[in-house]
């Protein structure tokens, strides 16, 4: 066979091989072409969790007063910034005030806000008083149709006497109100969270070393606290009627100290972990 022969049949057996034929004429297997593989989307970032802050009291509701004259309504606004500042640092919450400057907020509208916003978790914030001045230390509260104590009876009532002021002397705080809030709360969960809240705080407390009451963590009817949805907790964060308790809470040393002692609460009942945390 000529080379010009021979070019040729080579030129032919190529364009039959691009036309899908064998050499020997028949069809040539279609080439597989390879299905794209599916590339797994990343999970969404987990929405920051949304608390909110309720400094006890404020404007013509100014709480209790210190005996060199403290009143509880600033001491606790001024924490919860200092609170507000650190949750946020960290990058895992966003924070809400129920009150934001010096006015008076009725507790109903305060839980009003917290469930409208759809919070994950309310703390609400205040400085104690009582006729024995010896007595010091900071407590967490959370909702109870019966007290666990008598001390925890009156300290809800006159938390509850807050309203007072804009209701006419109508306190919104109802048994009845309770009761329901609580078989709510137990439906949804809620009751056992808030008090695992309470314990995350008296225990981090302790750890950090904030003094604490006796019986650190007590039950009773406080008004603040009755959200079905939300798990809450109210913290006496000392006693105004203490000498010392309320120079404590007047140093700003300790009022930071206070403020990341709750946040590492906070992260605890989250479940954040410290190392994780922004600087």
């Amino acid at each position: 066979m000529s080379a010009f022969r021979r070019r040729h049949l080579l030129a032919v057996l190529a364009g039959a091989s691009v036309l899908g034929l064998s050499a020997g004429g028949a069809l040539a297997a279609p080439s597989r072409r390879q299905a794209p593989k599916s590339v797994k989307k990343p999970n969404p970032p987990s929405r920051p969790k949304l608390v909110v802050l309720d400094p006890g009291h404020g404007g013509r509701d100014p709480g209790a007063h210190g005996v060199r004259g403290t009143w509880e309504k600033n001491v606790v606004m001024t924490i919860a910034r200092e609170l507000q500042r650190e949750l946020q640092a960290g990058g895992h919450y966003r924070v809400m005030l129920t009150r934001s400057s010096d006015n008076y907020v009725a507790l109903r509208e305060r839980v009003a806000r917290a469930s409208a916003a759809k919070a994950d978790l309310f703390l609400s914030l205040h400085a104690d008083s009582c006729d024995n001045p010896e007595v010091r230390g900071a407590s967490v509260y959370t909702l109870s149709e019966d007290a666990s104590d008598r001390e925890a009876a009156a300290l809800a009532a006159r938390e509850n006497r807050a309203d007072m002021v804009g209701l006419g002397g109508k306190i919104a705080d109802k048994p009845d109100l309770v009761a329901q809030t609580l078989v709510a709360m137990s439906q949804r969960g809620t009751v056992n969270d808030s008090r695992r809240l309470a314990d995350t705080v008296v225990a981090t407390f302790a750890k950090n070393g904030v003094r604490l009451l006796p019986r650190s963590h007590r039950q009773a009817g406080f008004a603040v606290l009755t959200s079905p949805e939300i798990p809450a907790a109210l913290v006496e964060l000392g006693y105004l009627s203490n000498a010392q308790d309320e120079k404590l809470l007047t140093v700003r040393q300790h009022q930071l100290a206070l403020a990341r002692a709750l946040r590492a609460s906070v992260d605890a009942y989250f479940g954040v972990n410290a190392a994780t945390r922004k600087a």
